[in-house]
């Protein structure tokens, strides 16, 4: 008898609401695994105040639509893809680097 693959489950699955200069902002993370390995992702900085398209995401990540892409205010771009901890790395990078720039705005 063959074995049963086991289906794919949704292993991390994270919302946090920020509080304090950026109430009502999320940041979001979304893995789907299968054997062990992502198979689907999306991590997502949710500003409304900041970008008024896209579903207010500033910046995010997701391997939707069959490839890895980075969206930035609206605009989406192929983006190169390692592993998912260094692009969760990457992404976080990037999320402190904009917020550094958000405090200088205001």
């Amino acid at each position: 008898m063959p074995k049963r693959k086991k289906p794919a489950r949704i292993v991390t699955l994270e919302v946090n609401r920020l509080k304090g200069k950026r109430k009502g902002a999320l940041l979001q993370e979304r893995a789907t695994t299968e054997g062990g390995r992502v198979i689907a992702y999306s991590l997502a900085y949710i500003n409304h105040r900041r970008c008024t398209v896209d579903n207010g995401r500033v910046l995010g990540y997701d391997n939707s639509h069959g490839y890895h892409h980075r969206h930035f205010m609206g605009k989406v771009e192929a983006a190169k893809f390692s592993t998912y901890p260094a692009l969760v790395e990457r992404f976080i990078a990037e999320v402190h680097e904009l917020w550094r720039i958000e405090d200088e705005e205001s």
